[in-house]
């Protein structure tokens, strides 16, 4: 079974881009030695096709490659919170319905070559740097989650599951600044998307 992981820093964390097999340090590379242990009478080829500073329409420039070309059985998606971030730290144009129409351009190709496609939620914890995000972002995950609604075959709702876990815990046990995972938050989404992949197994 072959699964595409496809974002941006989040999925891609170091992976070697020299090395096709490369899954980087974060929570893909976690998910597949669970998923491995799991199923010992199973093989799976994991892709990660994460890339840091991506931005949906970046996946729309290269979703013919990275996924659908790859041929996969489940795609992993996991996008938006840099079209917020590149706002406030590049200037960048944030568009709502621009962002709306590149997200759902990219998920009706995914889904039109017949593989399952699983919706991360982007997240991002309360840290005070970036409690000015929320204008843009709350209404960028409205956007997704209709899209997942429509589209997905299932969808890991984290901006939630991280506001209720780091009230107990705290948010630097989860993100420095707010936006990257610590190893424990990787675990964390390792854990709740393989619950979605083995939906498909």
């Amino acid at each position: 079974m072959k699964i595409v992981f496809f974002g941006d820093s989040i999925t891609d964390c170091d992976r070697d881009r020299a090395d096709d097999s490369s899954l980087g340090n974060g929570y893909v590379s976690i998910l597949y030695e669970k998923l491995k242990n799991l199923y010992e009478d199973r093989t799976f080829e994991f892709l990660n096709r994460g890339i840091g500073g991506n931005r949906v329409r970046d996946l729309e420039a290269r979703v013919d490659k990275d996924v659908i070309a790859q041929n996969p059985d489940i795609v992993v998606m996991f996008i938006g919170v840099n079209d917020v971030w590149h706002k406030y730290c590049f200037g960048a144009e944030f568009d709502l319905d621009k962002f709306a129409a590149s997200y759902e351009a990219v998920v009706k190709k995914i889904k039109a070559c017949g593989a399952k496609l699983i919706i991360v939620e982007p997240y991002l914890f309360d840290v005070p740097d970036k409690k000015r995000f929320r204008r843009e972002f709350d209404p960028m995950l409205g956007v997704i989650r209709d899209l997942a609604e429509k589209y997905a075959d299932a969808f890991v709702p984290l901006d939630e599951m991280f506001a209720g876990v780091s009230q107990c815990v705290g948010i630097a046990a989860y993100s420095a600044d707010g936006v990257h995972p610590t190893h424990r938050a990787a675990r964390l989404i390792a854990d709740n998307v393989i619950k979605k992949i083995r939906l498909f197994l």
